[in-house]
C-alpha cells in the first residue's frame, strides 16, 4: 500500500481523504525581513491564525493539506506540525524552490559558474525526502518546483531537471507553479523527458488560461492539472476557471483535475490594508471556498457526485500512489 509523508510521519494514501491540493499557512517574499516596519515572525501567533482559518474546510471534511511552500519562502515545518496537530489535519510539506524572478536564486548562481547545481538541488530534494528536513525528522511529501511567465529560465531548468530526478528516484510527486497560465505543456515535456513519472506529475495554477487546447495539451501527457487558486479574481475570475473545469469534465478529464485555492491566512511584512479595488476581487478566498461556493455551482451546472469526489478525494491519493 503506497505512504505519503506528513509532518506528523507517513500515512497511507487511503488516509487522505479529501484534500487541498496546494494551500499555504504563510508565505513571505525574499526581503520581507528587511523592510523596517515588518511584523517580527511569531510561531505560536501565526499558528493560531492559521488553526482558526482550517476550522470552516475541517467542517466541510477537509482531512488533509498540501503546504505548498518552497524552501526559499519561508517554509516553516514546525509551524506545518504545530497545525496539523492542533487542527487535526494531514498536512504534506514540500521541498522545492521557487521562480528565478522571486526565489532566492544567487547562491545557487553563483554557484553554478564552479560546481554542477543540478545535482547540488537533487542532493537537497533527496536529503530532505528521504532523512527529513534540517534536524525536524519532518520528510517532504512533495517536490514543488516553479517557473516565470512565458519561459522557463535556464536557473528553473535546472530545477526542473533534479526534481525529475529525484522523483524518479524516490516516487515522490512533483507538483508545480506556473505564471499567468504559460508554460504548462513545457514544465510537462521537461518533466518527463528527464525521466519523471507523468501520474506522479502536477501541474499547477492551470485556471490562469481558460483555454481548452493549453490545459488538454497537458492532460494528453498523462499529468495531473489543479485549478488552484479558486477564489483569487483578481488575478483570473473564477466564472472562467468553473467554465474550463467543466468543460473539461464533459469531454471525460475528471480523472485528471483536483481543485485548491492556493489561500494564504498570514502573510509575512508590514500590516497592509488592501485598496478597495482588491478587496471584493479576493472576498471570497479561503480555505474552504471550494466548498461553499464552486462544488454548488459545479453540481447546479450538472457535475455529479461521483466527479466531484473523484477531483477532491480520488485524484491526490491517486497522484500521490502514482496511478
Amino acid at each position: 500500500m503506497a505512504k505519503v509523508n506528513t509532518v506528523l510521519g507517513p500515512i497511507s494514501t487511503d488516509e487522505m481523504g479529501l484534500t487541498l491540493i496546494h494551500e499555504h499557512l504563510t508565505l513571505a517574499y525574499p526581503g520581507w525581513d528587511c523592510d523596517a516596519l515588518a511584523v517580527p515572525y511569531d510561531r505560536e501567533a501565526i499558528a493560531t491564525a492559521c488553526v482558526e482559518a482550517l476550522e470552516e474546510a475541517r467542517a466541510y471534511g477537509v482531512k488533509t493539506m498540501v503546504e505548498a511552500s518552497p524552501n526559499d519562502l519561508l517554509r516553516d515545518v514546525e509551524l506545518d506540525r504545530m497545525v496539523s496537530e492542533r487542527a487535526g489535519i494531514n498536512i504534506i510539506c514540500a521541498t522545492g524552490l521557487y521562480t528565478e524572478a522571486q526565489g532566492k536564486p544567487a547562491y545557487l548562481k553563483f554557484r553554478s559558474q564552479i560546481f554542477d547545481t543540478t545535482t547540488e538541488i537533487y542532493e537537497t530534494f533527496m536529503k530532505e525526502v528521504t532523512q527529513g528536513i534540517g534536524d525536524t525528522g519532518v520528510k517532504a511529501g512533495v517536490i514543488k518546483v516553479a517557473t516565470g511567465h512565458g519561459e522557463i529560465s535556464a536557473y528553473e531548468e535546472i530545477i526542473l531537471k533534479a526534481a525529475a530526478r529525484a522523483q524518479k528516484e524516490t516516487g515522490v510527486p512533483i507538483i508545480t507553479h506556473t505564471e499567468g497560465g504559460t508554460m504548462g505543456p513545457e514544465q510537462a515535456d521537461l518533466l518527463i523527458s528527464e525521466g519523471a513519472d507523468p501520474r506522479r506529475i502536477m501541474i499547477g495554477h492551470i485556471g490562469g488560461n481558460a483555454n481548452l487546447q493549453y490545459h488538454t495539451s497537458i492532460l494528453e501527457k498523462g499529468a495531473y492539472i489543479a485549478f488552484d487558486r479558486l477564489g483569487i479574481d483578481f488575478l483570473f475570475p473564477d466564472t472562467l476557471r468553473k467554465a474550463s473545469i467543466i468543460g473539461l469534465l464533459g469531454i471525460g478529464y475528471a480523472n485528471r483535475i483536483m481543485l485548491s485555492h492556493d489561500y494564504c491566512p498570514y502573510w509575512l511584512g508590514r500590516p497592509s490594508e488592501l485598496p478597495d479595488f482588491v478587496q471584493p476581487l479576493v472576498a471570497n478566498w479561503s480555505y474552504a471556498h471550494v466548498f461553499k461556493n464552486i462544488i454548488p455551482a459545479l453540481k447546479e451546472a450538472g457535475v455529479s457526485d461521483d466527479k466531484i469526489n473523484t477531483m477532491m478525494v480520488e485524484n491526490p491519493r491517486r497522484l500521490f500512489a502514482g496511478e
